[in-house]
């Protein structure tokens, strides 16, 4: 008789060999269930129950670019509304239990690479430096980033007939990545 004697089932620890996996199993799905960090949509714990309106004024920009701050901000509104359940409006909104305030610190455009038989950048490289807060209503910061730096690379073309300025182009993609990170760190708060 293998595994069974007399007195019945084998047993280590007070479970008997049948019910061993089973707790074993059972034991494995509850850590992973417990570690895996799993939560609803638009909730975040470390934000304050009551935040259900988010108000996100147009960013500020302290450089010279030309509609920069509106990408970025208009990026940030449609990833709020489609990744939370707050009601998220443009503009202060005095009556918003949140308000997302963000400055655009520094914009630069540095060449990458060079054609030395048209002596002209083919490639350049945008640098966006934004700093976020995310303020109650009470006036507690509830999430602030006074560094996010974020590079997007675009082409540039020497043929004037088919020129087409890959730059607004550039600036989209950025707004798009920077509004998705922002989203993310805020809900998730790393």
């Amino acid at each position: 008789m293998d595994g069974v004697n007399a007195a019945g089932p084998r047993r280590y620890n007070g479970l008997s060999m049948t019910r061993r996996p089973f707790a074993a199993a059972l034991a494995a799905l509850l850590v992973a269930a417990v570690g895996c960090g799993y939560h609803s949509l638009g909730s975040a714990s470390h934000l304050p129950e009551g935040v259900h309106t988010l108000a996100v004024p147009q960013f500020a920009t302290r450089t010279e670019a030309y509609h920069t701050e509106t990408a970025m901000t208009d990026a940030v509104i449609r990833e709020f509304a489609a990744r939370t359940r707050f009601r998220v409006t443009p503009g202060d909104g005095g009556d918003a239990d949140a308000v997302l305030h963000g400055t655009i610190l520094s914009q630069t455009v540095a060449p990458l690479t060079y054609n030395s038989s048209t002596q002209q950048s083919t490639s350049f490289l945008i640098t966006l430096v934004v700093s976020v807060t995310l303020t109650g209503r009470d006036g507690k910061v509830l999430y602030e980033n006074k560094n996010y730096v974020y590079r997007q690379q675009y082409q540039s073309t020497a043929d004037l007939p088919t020129f087409f300025e890959e730059n607004p182009a550039a600036v989209q993609r950025m707004s798009r990545e920077f509004a998705r990170a922002l989203v993310a760190d805020v809900l998730e708060g790393f």
